[in-house]
């Protein structure tokens, strides 16, 4: 008897998955490209400025696409899943699957295992493919249009660990910067020296060679200055925290964000930024979920009214998600808030809603 249950449910939930994959498809081409287009155009503005042709335009739009498939993945499972049932009840077959006994929740479990699988592709994307390509498009586009890879113009890059702040000015290239300044505290505080060079290169791990150097010494009321051709310096930064130092932390992989979170930690410097940017990419699993569950009482609720009309309301719903998840994560950061609650609460609260509306139309 039990096998005679099951046998008919996993052909409706493959029938089911199959529709759902085809409307993620389907939302995937139309947005896809949408945003993508939106994108070139803000590109072509910097046409012609230092080296930045069409053609460059083109590549860093095409380097970005697999940023966008993520960002854009919560709102492919909404409008995916709203076409995906959405044809299945205007054919009448998702009232005759409701005559034969099943429920919504039950309908919910075939989204779900998709949602599951394109979760574990945005994993593999987020790891492995878009923050390199992301970081390619930033670098290839600087370049052209030499801007500095510093996180500021004019400003550098600053950083520093328990008794030394450094700032670059510039990153050159991986292996040698410009405008270096390193100033070194004491126990209490103040500074004992300031060492300027004009230029250094990475010569090993925690080793640089500084050239065109200025050292200044502050003993009591005297200041001792010294000038020299090169000098080795030991830093306490790597060549991958300088790297990680000059990109932004949504172009970071998960990776990348969890060890650069313990270098800033260890060394006393704020992290939220970054923590925030590791734990949305956790909740941004969590609202993809909550967007597919969202979507089946949008199917559901009424009969009578056609696909287009549901693709309207849930566009219009995942734009106030959006906004609702921007709004809380830059208040989050604001107010110093926990960044993994900041960052997870938007998609357990959509999970939580989901849920009720789901049971509320059993």
């Amino acid at each position: 008897m039990e096998k005679a249950i099951l046998a008919p449910m996993t052909i409706i939930n493959r029938y089911l998955a199959v529709q759902v994959l085809l409307g993620l498809g389907i939302a995937t081409v139309v947005l896809l490209p949408l945003f993508s287009f939106l994108d070139l155009l803000d590109q072509l503005d910097d046409v012609g400025k230092g080296t930045y042709r069409v053609e460059d335009a083109f590549l860093h739009t095409a380097l970005l696409l697999p940023r966008r498939f993520v960002q854009l993945a919560p709102f492919i499972a909404l409008l995916g899943n709203v076409i995906g049932l959405g044809r299945l009840a205007g054919n009448s077959e998702l009232t005759a699957i409701r005559v034969a006994g099943i429920s919504p929740i039950r309908i919910s479990m075939a989204p779900l295992g998709v949602g599951l699988i394109l979760l574990s592709f945005i994993a593999a994307l987020e790891q492995f493919v878009a923050p390199q390509l992301q970081q390619r498009a930033i670098s290839s586009r600087a370049v052209a249009l030499d801007k500095s890879a510093a996180l500021g113009k004019h400003l550098g890059i600053w950083t520093r660990d328990e008794r030394n702040i450094l700032r670059i000015g510039e990153m050159l290239h991986t292996e040698k910067a410009a405008d270096i300044e390193v100033m070194h505290f004491d126990d209490n505080g103040f500074m004992l020296t300031y060492t300027y060079a004009k230029y250094a290169d990475l010569i090993a791990d925690d080793v640089w060679k500084l050239s065109d150097v200025t050292i200044k010494k502050f003993a009591g009321n005297r200041i001792e200055s010294v000038s020299l051709k090169s000098m080795n310096w030991k830093s306490f930064l790597k060549p991958d925290d300088i790297s990680t130092l000059t990109k932004s932390p949504e172009s970071l992989s998960p990776t990348e964000l969890f060890v650069h979170v313990r270098f800033l930690r260890a060394t006393g410097q704020d992290a939220d930024a970054y923590a925030l940017a590791l734990w949305r990419k956790a909740g941004g699993a969590l609202t993809t979920i909550a967007m597919l569950l969202l979507s089946i009482p949008f199917v559901f609720g009424s009969v009578r009214a056609g696909l287009g009309n549901k693709l309207v309301l849930a566009s219009m719903l995942g734009m106030s998600i959006y906004l609702f998840d921007q709004v809380i994560a830059n208040a989050g950061l604001l107010l110093h808030l926990n960044p993994a609650l900041t960052a997870l609460f938007p998609g357990l609260l959509l999970i939580t809603v989901a849920n009720f509306w789901l049971r509320r139309i059993v």
